[in-house]
Order: structure tokens, then C-alpha cells, then sequence
């Protein structure tokens, strides 16, 4: 029986400032002598991620709401299982905290963010749960941090960036998985971390301590 706990930082867009409050837990759970194990997805440094980035670079179509949103949601689950199997399972089963940098949950904000339909949404969310946690067997999260970032501060971000893959340049479609991120993050009681504070973005110190004072919860056996 795994003893580890698996603990997910996501957001609802890119630009979000997920990478570095990820870096900042990762770092402080080490220093207080924690077995921590990180993990990225995708996995773009695995060959288990090619297709992955033929999605992403457009190969598949440029409008990600045209491509088939079951099969890019197996590009991914293949990707994360890849990842278990050959670099983290190991670490879960003796225990450690495994840090994920997205998940499964992931999929849930993009690629159901393409279905209008309520009910087929629904159908479609509890596809990928069975695909990735019963067939599969992925471990399940034990926590989801959601950082709630309005999609007008993570566009400026995106677009200093220079070269976007083909979810980053439509800006539309960037709105709609956010809307659908935060129905999601309610739906199945995500953490949901507020960003934003009186029109203005709080500082990485101050989202870091709420995000670390749920997280030491959750290691304590808390909710």
C-alpha cells in the first residue's frame, strides 16, 4: 500500500507564477528534512512526451478546441504514466511527498474547457477519472493547490514571452479554461488560492505562506 502523499500545484492559465511558488514549496519542504520528489508535466525531458509537443507546436491543427479532445487527453495520460513507472513510483511507495507541477488535473481545466455541453462534460471528466486513476492506476491526489489568477494578468506574462505553443496564442480559448478551471476547482474541493487582493496581484511571499500552510496541513492529516 502506498505511503506517499502527492500534492499538485495548478492553475487555470499559463503565466500564472506556478513555477515559481512550485519552486519555492519544493525548496522549503527540503530544508525541513522532507523526502520530497518533484515532478513536471509534461514530461518534456521523456520521449514519452513527443506527442505531447506535436500537439502543442499545432501538428495536429492550430484551434486546440478542432482536436479531438479524447485524443489529446491520452497523449498526456500516457505521458504521466510514463513518469510513474520509470521515475517516481519507487519514491511514492517508500513515502515521499511527490510535488507535481500539473497532473491529470490538467486535462480536467483544458480539455474540458472545449465541451459546451454540461452533461457531456460531465461524461468526459468521469472518462479521463477511470483512464488515469483506475485503469492506469495513477495515484490520486491528496491535494490540489488551484492558483486563482484572472486570465488579464497571465496574458501580459504570456505575451513577453515571445513564441506561444497553440494554447498560449488563442486568447479566447485561454477564458474559457479559466471559467471552466474555477467550476472544476469547486467541484472537486480544490484548494483554491486567490491570487488577487483589491485589484492587485499579491506578492509571491504572501501566496507562498497560504500555500504552504494548506500543504503542511494536509502532511499533518488535516483538510
Amino acid at each position: 500500500m502506498a505511503q506517499g502523499k502527492l500534492v499538485v500545484i495548478e492553475s487555470g492559465t499559463d503565466g500564472s507564477g506556478k513555477s515559481t511558488q512550485f519552486e519555492l514549496l519544493y525548496k522549503r519542504l527540503k530544508e525541513e528534512g522532507h523526502h520530497v520528489f518533484q515532478v513536471k508535466f509534461p514530461d518534456y525531458t521523456s520521449d514519452s512526451s513527443a506527442l505531447v509537443k506535436m500537439y502543442l507546436r499545432g501538428d495536429f491543427g492550430e484551434d486546440p478546441r478542432d482536436i479531438n479532445l479524447y485524443a489529446a487527453s491520452a497523449f498526456y495520460a500516457v505521458d504521466r504514466f510514463a513518469s510513474y513507472q520509470m521515475k517516481w513510483k519507487n519514491h511514492y511507495e517508500k513515502g515521499a511527498i511527490i510535488l507535481a507541477d500539473r497532473y491529470t488535473t490538467s486535462n480536467m481545466i483544458h480539455q474540458a474547457s472545449k465541451i459546451d455541453n454540461e452533461k457531456e462534460r460531465k461524461e468526459y471528466l468521469k472518462w479521463l477519472w477511470d483512464l488515469e486513476f483506475k485503469k492506469f492506476q495513477l495515484p490520486e491526489p491528496d491535494l490540489v493547490i488551484f492558483l486563482d489568477v484572472p486570465p488579464v494578468y497571465s496574458i501580459e506574462i504570456i505575451k513577453s514571452r515571445g513564441k506561444q505553443d497553440i494554447h498560449e496564442r488563442d486568447f479566447d480559448y485561454l477564458y474559457s479554461t479559466y471559467n471552466n478551471a474555477l467550476e472544476i476547482a469547486g467541484l472537486y474541493k480544490w484548494c483554491i488560492i486567490n491570487c488577487e487582493e483589491k485589484g492587485r496581484f499579491k506578492s509571491i511571499e504572501m501566496i507562498h505562506q497560504e500555500i504552504y500552510k494548506k500543504v503542511s496541513r494536509t502532511l499533518k492529516g488535516g483538510d
